[in-house]
């Protein structure tokens, strides 16, 4: 059996998940998690064999979660699970240290084998994020995007304003100061063109960055 840690934090969606996973007779799921602090600690505890993480979750974010853990737990491979399409959360998934990505639509019908894959010590892209890694490599960074020219980092910050944290909180998810992220803020309105926090969630919202 692939021992599996699930992290997501919609309980509905975790249980959902779940059935699809332990159906396939060949999948146990033997921990949970409703952030990205308390997946970190359960893959920690718990050493599975695949740790399945959403990439929108209170606290630390799944890219941040996927970061650590290639850190502390590098045997532990991850699999991003997410609403979003986006060729630029693809690119930020494996840059993160991801095995693979699959979307929340998708799941029902990928999951399971997207687990057993990484669980192997391969990739799982679907086709979109394939050819979306495909054409970031052509393109190279000649014609990089707005968002593109943000590092992990402000990224990360950009989300968590837009969601409507404050640099407080931020600070605390991402173990930084304050002031480095008020640095971090000033230096995604110069590089987006934008001048308040309100705008900055506009351009989230719009860019597809945070989920509605």
């Amino acid at each position: 059996m692939i021992k599996v840690l699930l992290a997501d934090d919609h309980s509905i969606v975790r249980e959902g998940l779940r059935r699809v996973l332990e159906d396939s007779n060949e999948i146990e799921v033997i921990a949970e998690a409703a952030d990205g602090q308390a997946a970190l600690d359960e893959a920690i505890n718990k050493k599975p064999d695949v740790a399945v993480i959403d990439i929108s979750m209170p606290g630390m974010d799944g890219l941040e979660v996927t970061t650590r853990l290639n850190s502390y737990c590098p045997d532990v491979p991850v699999l991003i699970l997410t609403m979003h399409d986006e060729e630029q959360y693809v690119i930020r998934a494996i840059e993160a240290g991801a095995m693979g990505y699959v979307t929340k639509q998708s799941a029902p019908e990928q999951l399971v084998a997207a687990v057993k894959k990484i669980h192997e010590g391969r990739r799982y892209l679907t086709e979109k994020a394939s050819e979306a890694l495909a054409l970031r490599v052509i393109r190279g960074n000649k014609s990089q995007t707005l968002t593109e020219s943000l590092s992990m980092r402000e990224l990360q910050v950009l989300r968590k304003l837009a969601m409507g944290s404050t640099n407080r909180e931020i600070a605390t998810s991402y173990n930084i100061s304050v002031k480095t992220v008020d640095t971090y803020r000033s230096r995604i309105l110069k590089k987006l063109n934008l001048r308040n926090n309100a705008e900055l969630s506009r351009y989230a919202i719009q860019n597809k960055l945070v989920e509605l």
